[in-house]
């Protein structure tokens, strides 16, 4: 199952990548935990400039704007093939 952090202090632009990670999981039908990260320290400790934030698996994928759907399912796929393990 994938994690994925939405990292802002709840403003509208955090609230709509929220759900376009949401809407990407769901069309991809993939198995991941979506969560909003609010506590400013948690947010920092991602180094983080500009919110929001969108944090994949431990990852800062994008930061400071709202990507757009295709972006975050091209993000979600990266993190699914790197999680495979290598063909023997």
């Amino acid at each position: 199952m994938l994690n994925i952090k939405i990292l802002g202090p709840g403003c509208a632009n955090c609230r709509k990548l929220e759900q376009i990670a949401r809407e990407v999981v769901a069309a991809l039908g993939v198995e991941a935990r979506v969560s909003k990260v609010t506590a400013m320290d948690e947010i920092l400790a991602y180094d983080l400039l500009k919110t929001p934030g969108l944090v994949i698996d431990e990852k800062l994928v994008c930061s400071g704007r709202i990507p757009t759907p295709a972006e975050v399912g091209e993000w979600i796929r990266t993190a699914l093939e790197t999680r495979r393990p290598a063909a023997q």
